[in-house]
C-alpha cells in the first residue's frame, strides 16, 4: 500500500458539521461531523441500512440535511461536478428509459438508448475513453440497447460514464458489485492510478478487502452513527480486519439448524426426482451481430443444484431470462420447462408459479411504493406490487420469512426507502414464500454486508440440503459457493458453454480480490 503523507496544513474540501440526514420519513446519522481534506481518499464501511449511501448522496447533494451545515470549500466539490456511481443512479436511468419507451410506443418517434449514447463522448479525451473501454471490456456493448445489457455490463458502462469527465472528486458506491473476477483487479488498479494522478475518491464498500491501494482514510458506521473515522492504518488495524472479514460460523455448519423452513407442500403436480425441470437444446440467442449464446445444451433435473459461472457478457442473465419468460427468443429455441415446451399453450404465469427468482434485474424493476410485507406477499402471485388479498396462511408464511431474515421490524416500511442490501433480503423472502420447484439466485449476496451474506448463504444451503427445491446459483465470488451445489455450467464470453458434473472448489472465473497485490 502506498504511504500517505499528512499535509502540514489541512485544506478542507467538504465539511459536514453536526448534520442529520433525511431519507423519506427517516432521520439518519444524527449529529454527524466529517471533514474531507484535499488529497484525502476515503472508504466508508458499515452494515446494510446504516446510512453509507445516504451519507455520500448528501455529499453529492442528492439527500437533504435537516440539521447542521454542509460546506463546500471549492467549486470543484459542487454536486454537478462530482463523478458518481450508485445502484440508485442505475435505477433512475432504467426508470427514465422505460418511461421514454412508453412515449416511443405512442408517438412512433425516437429510438432505443444505446450503451454508447449513455456513455457519451462530448468533451471527453478520446484516448482516455478508449483506455476505459479497454479496461472494462465494453467495446462490444456500445451499439447495443441499454435495456438489453446484463447487470454487470450496465455497472461497467456506468463506471466508465462516471470516470470519463475526469472529475476532481469521484464517489463510487459499491463499484465492484456485479463485476466478474477478471475485471475487478484491473479496475482497482485503474482507480489507484486515478488517485495518484490527483482525483479524490470516496469509496463505499461492503468488504474490507475492497479498500484498494491509494485509500488514505476510512470511516466506519455502526448503529446509525459514525463509529470510527481517521487514517487508514489507524482504523483498519489487523485485528479489526480479522473481525470484519472472518466468518463467524462456517457455511458448512449452518447457523440456522433449529429453524424449520416455512414452506408449504409443493403439491401433487411436482415432478418426481430425476425428471427434468429445465431442458435446453442447441440454444442460440443473438442481438444483431452480437451472439450471446450459441449451441448451448443444458438439462437441470429435479434434485440437482447448479452453479452458473462466467464473465460479464457470457450470457448468464440471458439464460435466466429464457427460463423466466422475459426473453422472447425463447420461442425461437427448443426450451422445455417442467416437462412442457415453451410456446405449446402454457402461460407465462403457469411457468412463474413454479419459479422463485432473485436477481439484480428484478430489484431494479421493483420500484413500487409498497411496504416490505406486501413485497414479500407479492411472491405468491408473481406480481410487482400486491393486487390480491392474501390468505391468512400466506400471511403467516410471509411473516415467518421476514423473521428468519430479521426484517420483521422493517415489515411496514416502504420498500423503496430501504437500503439496496435490505431490499435484496426482502426479495429473497419474496422468492421463497411459495416453495418454488426451482429457485434462481442471480448474485443473491450482491449489496449485502458480511452478517447478511452469512445468513443468506446458510439459508440457501439449508434450502438446497433439506427441501425439494432445485437451485440455479449465479455468483462471481468463489468464497460464496455453497456446499450443496453439485453441478456446474461454465459460460464462455463468446457464447460457448462447457458443462461439468461436479463443481470445482470455486467459480472457475475466480481471480485475485481488488485489493490484492
Amino acid at each position: 500500500m502506498e504511504q500517505y503523507c499528512e499535509p502540514k496544513t489541512r485544506q478542507p474540501l467538504i465539511t459536514l458539521e453536526r448534520v442529520t440526514l433525511r431519507v423519506g420519513d427517516r432521520m439518519l446519522l444524527p449529529g454527524t461531523s466529517w471533514e474531507i481534506n484535499r488529497g484525502e481518499n476515503w472508504a466508508i464501511l458499515g452494515p446494510n441500512g446504516s446510512g453509507k449511501s445516504a451519507l455520500v448522496r448528501a455529499v453529492k447533494g442528492d439527500v437533504p440535511h435537516v440539521r447542521g451545515r454542509l460546506v463546500r470549500h471549492d467549486p470543484q466539490a459542487e454536486g454537478r461536478r462530482i463523478g458518481y456511481l450508485s445502484f440508485e443512479l442505475q435505477e433512475e436511468i432504467l426508470a427514465r428509459e422505460e418511461f421514454r419507451d412508453e412515449e416511443r410506443c405512442f408517438s412512433g418517434r425516437g429510438h432505443e438508448l444505446t450503451a454508447g449514447e449513455l456513455l457519451g463522448a462530448d468533451g471527453a479525451d478520446p484516448a482516455a475513453r478508449q483506455r476505459l473501454v479497454g479496461i472494462l471490456g465494453i467495446g462490444a456493448l456500445l451499439d447495443r440497447g441499454f435495456r438489453f445489457l446484463s447487470n454487470g455490463e450496465i455497472r461497467k458502462l456506468l463506471i466508465a460514464r462516471a470516470l470519463l469527465p475526469a472529475p476532481k472528486l469521484l464517489i463510487l458506491d459499491d463499484p465492484f458489485a456485479g463485476l466478474d473476477a477478471g475485471v475487478r483487479p484491473p479496475f482497482a488498479a485503474a482507480l489507484s492510478n486515478l488517485m495518484r494522478e490527483g482525483t479524490q475518491l470516496i469509496l463505499v464498500v461492503q468488504r474490507p478487502e475492497e479498500v484498494i491501494p491509494g485509500i488514505t482514510h476510512v470511516l466506519i458506521i455502526r448503529n446509525g452513527r459514525v463509529a470510527l473515522a481517521g487514517r487508514r492504518d489507524d482504523v483498519l488495524t489487523p485485528a479489526r480486519i480479522r473481525r470484519l472479514t472472518a466468518p463467524r460460523v462456517a457455511v458448512r455448519t449452518s447457523p440456522l439448524p433449529a429453524i424449520r423452513l416455512p414452506l408449504p407442500e409443493t403439491g401433487d403436480t411436482a415432478l418426481p426426482p430425476g425428471e427434468p425441470l429445465v431442458e435446453m437444446r442447441d440454444i442460440r440467442v443473438a442481438y444483431g451481430r452480437q451472439v450471446v449464446l450459441d449451441g448451448l445444451n443444458w438439462t437441470v433435473r429435479r434434485g440437482e443444484h447448479w452453479a452458473v459461472v462466467g464473465p460479464n457478457g457470457s450470457g448468464k442473465s440471458t439464460l435466466v431470462s429464457l427460463i423466466t419468460g422475459d426473453n422472447l427468443q425463447v420461442y425461437a429455441n427448443e426450451v422445455r420447462l417442467f416437462g412442457t415446451r415453451r410456446g405449446e399453450g402454457e402461460s407465462i404465469w403457469d411457468i412463474r408459479r413454479k419459479i422463485g427468482l432473485v436477481s439484480p434485474e428484478l430489484q431494479l424493476r421493483y420500484r413500487k411504493p409498497v411496504c416490505v410485507r406486501e413485497v414479500v406477499l407479492s411472491g405468491f402471485f408473481d406480481s410487482i406490487g400486491l393486487y390480491r388479498r392474501p390468505e391468512p396462511g400466506q400471511e403467516a408464511i410471509a411473516d415467518r420469512w421476514l423473521e428468519i431474515l430479521r426484517m420483521t421490524e422493517k415489515a411496514e416500511r416502504l420498500f423503496t426507502h430501504l437500503s439496496y442490501g435490505e431490499r435484496r433480503l426482502a426479495l429473497i423472502a419474496r422468492a421463497m414464500v411459495k416453495a418454488p420447484e426451482l429457485l434462481i439466485l442471480d448474485e443473491p449476496c450482491q449489496g449485502l454486508d458480511r452478517t447478511n451474506r452469512e445468513r443468506v448463504l446458510s439459508l440457501m444451503e439449508k434450502i438446497g440440503a433439506e427441501t425439494a427445491t432445485g437451485l440455479i446459483y449465479i455468483t462471481h465470488h468463489a468464497e460464496e459457493m455453497i456446499p450443496c451445489i453439485d453441478h456446474l455450467l461454465k459460460l464462455e464470453k463468446k457464447g460457448a458453454a462447457v458443462t461439468a458434473g461436479e463443481p470445482a472448489s470455486g467459480p472457475p472465473d475466480a481471480a485475485p480480490r481488488p485489493g490484492d497485490g
